[in-house]
């Protein structure tokens, strides 16, 4: 089999303006960056406000491992699967940040036969959103310190300055530094420190707004700072929303290109999964949901934090609700967590499969929590047994009572996932209940994380450090208990502990800190060693990432 990025290079790839017109979108609502990818114009957008929408079909995962699961590439087989038996289905997924392709995960952008191209363009620059992004958020940090410097009217309290700066890459060197260093030219000395892109609250207000006035209105309520006496001042405060939007006007265009099968998909916006949402924009999805009879899209991380969070935020937000859900799995990361090493995966091992069965088992149960119709994609390795397969499939329907079908979209493309694919259409078209959220707007801000770690976690009991409930109240105080809840913590365990597997129970979910993200609408709880600005590994990606002799990328995949 030849590799992601070869594969991609050999694809004959469709004028993008093809791929428009599949979906009814005409020449003059784009604006094309290349030959194969557009940008979808304000004014078009807006005009498919009075369409139906198709149904909404979230993909999401068990808890992930280095074993992999492939969320993504499921994502786009499935899309094309829904194509292939004849329904009119569009992808939306989240653009990927500089930061993993250069550092340890490598792109998103699917993989094998089921990847969304041009995946070298999609994986680094793309159409400069995360640069508009990244300005947008610069721009908020000068003006504050330009307020500080010139007589400071609002009276901040530069010891309680909440703006972090960022940037888009891994660079832990950046997390704690002092700033305006060099005498009175240059400010007001202080610590400071930087984030990545995507862990920004401009990310995260980008991607749940649904035009740009409304863009506009949640960056005036991002709180960034405090004055002498502790009073919240907002980004509208220091005069910075207009100029930040004038920067992000075209960004908020979502991004159209296409799967290695020619379909639509619909790529914008990426928050951090740990920290904010993990979703991509309520635009994009928005747009894909009138434009098909079917929008494919994907959370991030595995169901505990991003299915949560999708449902309790996102739909939340915009008034979405998916018909079905398809939670991706592999016979290789259930073995991992039920106690098999990696390097020991190429051997069959049905008892670890069924300890490891544990962690899906969970995930399954809290999605139908919510009211919402469940299948499994097992994604196929080529190192599973058919022994592997059957018995997941038996555990699926005799404990659980849902279907598990094997998915071979990687070697095979759409084709390998048409069984999902009709399984999807089953679910989506037969009964629907009402969506059931983890916990109820009017409940205090603590409950509501108690709900999130006892429900969904598995977890005895919530321990809440003393600042962190201090600040929680203070947010209750001034108005904003009505929030949802951001969890932000370990993807790998439904603990604290990342090296917890399976489906742990009775363990204590340990907040440290609390953020008020008034602008994107939530509250981030902040659980164990979770950080905003991650570092490299110790080979990088980016070691082996170059331009051959004929000046193409090698190395990205």
């Amino acid at each position: 089999m030849p590799s992601d990025i070869e594969i991609a290079r050999a694809a004959t790839l469709k004028p993008i303006a093809q791929v428009a017109e599949r979906v009814g979108i005409p020449d003059e609502a784009l604006h094309n960056y290349g030959k194969y990818i557009a940008k979808i114009d304000h004014g078009f957008i807006q005009s498919l406000e009075s369409r139906p929408d198709g149904k909404l079909i979230l993909v999401t995962a068990i808890s992930p491992t280095p074993a992999g699961e492939g969320k993504t590439t499921t994502t786009v087989g499935l899309g094309d699967a829904l194509n292939r038996i004849g329904k009119k289905a569009v992808i939306a997924l989240r653009e990927p940040s500089l930061g993993p392709c250069f550092g340890m995960k490598g792109g998103a952008a699917g993989g094998g036969r089921s990847q969304v191209v041009p995946m070298e363009q999609i994986n680094l620059h793309f159409t400069g959103d995360f640069h508009a992004i990244t300005s947008a958020h610069s721009l908020a940090a000068a003006l504050i310190d330009n307020h500080v410097y010139w007589a400071n009217e609002l009276n901040i309290d530069v010891r309680r300055i909440h703006w972090r700066r960022v940037v888009d890459m891994n660079d832990r060197a950046l997390r704690a530094i002092n700033q305006s260093l060099g005498g009175v030219a240059n400010g007001f000395p202080r610590e400071d420190g930087f984030d990545i892109t995507v862990a920004s609250e401009v990310m995260a207000v980008f991607c749940l707004a649904r035009d740009l006035a409304d863009l506009e209105e949640r960056l005036g309520k991002i709180v960034i700072a405090e004055t002498r006496d502790r009073k919240l001042v907002t980004l509208k405060d220091v005069k910075a929303t207009g100029a930040m939007t004038v920067l992000l006007k075209d960004a908020l265009q979502p991004n159209l290109v296409q799967t290695l099968e020619g379909n639509p998909a619909l790529i914008h916006g990426g928050p951090f999964a740990n920290i904010a949402h993990g979703c991509n924009s309520v635009i994009a999805t928005r747009s894909a949901l009138k434009l098909g009879e079917y929008t494919v899209t994907e959370a991030g991380f595995g169901a505990d934090l991003g299915a949560e969070k999708f449902l309790d935020i996102k739909c939340r937000q915009a008034g979405l609700k998916p018909s079905a859900v398809v939670i991706v799995a592999t016979v290789r990361a259930l073995k991992m967590h039920g106690g098999v090493d990696k390097k020991s995966l190429g051997s069959e091992n049905v008892e670890a499969l069924e300890k490891g069965f544990a962690n899906l088992e969970r995930h399954v149960t809290n999605v139908r929590n919510f009211g919402l119709p469940v299948v499994v994609g097992v994604n196929h390795f080529y190192a599973d047994t058919d022994a592997e397969h059957a018995k997941l499939k038996e555990l699926c329907q005799s404990r659980l009572g849902v279907e598990a079908i094997t998915c071979k979209h990687w070697a095979e493309g759409g084709a390998g996932a048409e069984g999902l694919a009709q399984a999807v259409v089953k679910l989506a078209e037969g009964e629907q209940k009402p969506l059931v959220h983890a916990y109820e707007t009017e409940a205090k801000l603590s409950d509501k994380i108690r709900a999130i770690a006892t429900k969904l976690y598995g977890a005895g009991d919530v321990q809440i450090e003393s600042k962190a409930a201090g600040k929680l109240a203070t947010f209750e105080k001034d108005g904003y208990g009505s929030l949802p809840i951001c969890m932000a913590k370990t993807q790998y365990s439904f603990s604290t502990d990342p090296s917890l597997m399976g489906a742990p129970t009775g363990h204590v979910i340990a907040v440290r800190d609390v953020r008020l993200s008034a602008g994107a609408g939530f509250v981030v709880a902040i659980c164990g060693e979770i950080m905003t600005m991650p570092g490299l590994p110790k080979v990088p990606a980016a070691d082996t990432i170059r331009l051959d002799a004929n000046g193409q990328i090698d190395g990205l995949f």
